[in-house]
């Protein structure tokens, strides 16, 4: 059958014409956009009056046509899959002009909205940047970006989204390496706000992406003293906001038990490590 959807709110959204038999339509009802969707195609012609419409047939293929007394249109739809919570995802990988994915993308959002979906995302590929303005202009927004991509987004429905946002916080590990004489571990950093200031302090980084916390402070201190350790327990944690380019920061601090003793500073980051007596 094809949809037509309507651009006048008080007439019904949609009309739907049953294929196998000719249907004419005496007089214009409303304007809007047709699609018929055959897999990942649809025929379109936009916008139209129902009065272009004068029948409905099947083509010798099987694939099911349009017929209007204009040209009709065939309108490539993006690939998609449905995500858990009625919407869709989109990952493009196919390079294209933006003004052809301007036109998939048009047609694709009229087919998910007849459908009921939510939310659409867009995970557009670095080398595919040229496509971005295109779904910008649709009403799509920046989600979150990692190095080699970025994520947009679309909310369908009428009102406010309910997408969940961007990842809110960064984690960040200090260990606390003492060993059976009481000695811990601390260093100095080349860079940072303590550079130059004969600041003392305990190995710190970032918790890497899937990265355990205990797993990131013995990586951390191997990286920056070349120190082998076991995890022993959380000592402390803290929260603070404003941190990193505005996102919030989870800071923890773990208990390490050195296995080696053989201090070496990391040369592109730490400018001294040693240890020191704890009393």
């Amino acid at each position: 059958m094809i949809r037509i959807l309507c651009t006048y709110p008080f007439l019904s959204s949609t009309i739907n014409f049953p294929l196998g038999r000719t249907t004419l339509l005496p007089s214009k009802v409303c304007k809007g956009y047709s699609f018929l969707h055959l897999g990942n195609w649809v025929r379109a012609k936009t916008p139209f009056s129902t009065r272009t419409v004068s029948a409905l047939t099947r083509s010798r293929s099987g694939m099911e046509q349009v017929l209007v007394e204009n040209e009709v249109q065939q309108v490539r739809l993006l690939d998609s899959v449905n995500d858990e919570h009625g919407g869709v995802i989109v990952e493009l990988s196919e390079s294209m002009d933006s003004k052809v994915f301007a036109s998939m993308l048009k047609a694709s959002l009229a087919l998910w909205r007849s459908q009921g979906k939510r939310g659409v995302w867009i995970k557009v590929p670095i080398e595919l940047v040229n496509l971005v303005e295109a779904a910008v202009k649709e009403g799509f927004w920046f989600h979150h970006a990692e190095p080699k991509y970025l994520m947009l987004a679309f909310w369908i429905p009428e009102g406010a989204h309910t997408l969940p946002a961007n990842a809110s916080h960064r984690v960040g590990v200090g260990a606390f390496v003492m060993n059976k004489k009481r000695e811990v571990l601390v260093v100095q950093e080349k860079s940072g706000i303590f550079r130059g200031k004969g600041v003392w302090k305990f190995p710190t980084g970032v918790v890497d992406e899937g990265e355990d916390i205990c797993a990131a402070a013995i990586r951390e201190v191997k990286e920056e003293t070349a120190i082998d350790t076991e995890f022993l327990e959380v000592l402390a944690f803290r929260q603070s906001h404003k941190s990193f380019f505005e996102k919030s920061d989870l800071f923890f601090v773990c208990m390490l038990r050195p296995l080696s003793f053989d201090i070496e500073k990391q040369e592109s980051e730490i400018e001294d490590a040693r240890v020191f007596s704890y009393k």
